[in-house]
């Protein structure tokens, strides 16, 4: 199928790089008008124009998840460009270790700033002209630490296990008005996180996932796709794995 996004109109937090640029790249590609909002301008640049460059329709709104301001702008934007909204992806993300001995209350405001309220306000901003269109989409991007845990991420662990109940919550708020909410929960994925990572770190971080390796940003990209497209029609309230195996071997 082509065009399975067609006549969307999508606002993508954190989608200059990453699991954001995917989902940008092929929402553009299935006919979707999208909007790349981040604050790494030179990148969310470089994605505009590789999407531009296949004949996609894409533009950058510098976007502060943290700020309602900064929200605000970003929506009106996206509705004086592109004339409305259908389509929420609250991807923005932040990592860092630390458990409960180690973690400082900066490094939890700065996690539960970011992963959490800039899920939260991205919803309360753009519901007001998701609500226009009468048939919008909001996918939100948590994790598979959103679901397990692990000794050494306990702010990560908060913020993205909030962002799991914030959708339910979202998803029947708005059940009977056009909005649907949906949950996706990568895995271990190749983005610029474990760049840095030894050959060491990355066979054992194999060898722990059932597929027996990690993923790409586009496999993340295609849930989401379906999530954002008409086929999900019938779809609120869902979380979709997308992890190798993961989970089911927890």
């Amino acid at each position: 199928m082509a065009n399975r996004l067609a006549g969307k109109i999508a606002l993508i937090s954190g989608g200059a790089s990453g699991l954001g640029a995917a989902q940008a790249t092929l929402y553009a590609r299935e006919g979707a008008r999208v909007f790349i909002g981040d604050l790494q301008e030179e990148l969310g640049a470089q994605t505009v124009a590789a999407i531009r460059g296949e004949g996609g329709q894409a533009q950058f709104v510098r976007l502060d998840v943290t700020d309602t301001a900064s929200w605000q702008a970003a929506v009106a934007r996206v509705v004086s460009d592109f004339g409305g909204l259908t389509t929420l992806v609250n991807n923005a993300g932040i990592f860092h270790p630390g458990g409960i001995e180690a973690e400082t209350e900066q490094g939890w405001s700065q996690m539960i700033a970011v992963n959490q309220t800039g899920v939260f306000l991205g919803m309360k901003t753009a519901v007001p002209e998701l609500l226009k269109s009468g048939n919008a989409a909001i996918v939100n991007i948590s994790s598979l630490f959103g679901l397990i845990g692990s000794p050494d991420a306990i702010s990560y662990h908060a913020s993205k296990a909030a962002v799991r109940v914030m959708s339910k919550g979202a998803a029947l708020e708005f059940a009977k008005r056009g909005i649907r909410v949906n949950t996706i929960f990568p895995g271990q994925i190749r983005t610029p996180i474990l760049a840095d990572i030894t050959p060491e770190q990355d066979a054992a971080i194999k060898a722990g996932i059932p597929m027996g390796d990690v993923g790409d940003p586009m496999d993340i990209a295609h849930g989401s796709l379906y999530l954002a497209s008409d086929e999900a029609k019938y779809v609120s309230g869902a979380e979709l794995w997308i992890d190798g195996g993961w989970y089911a071997a927890c």
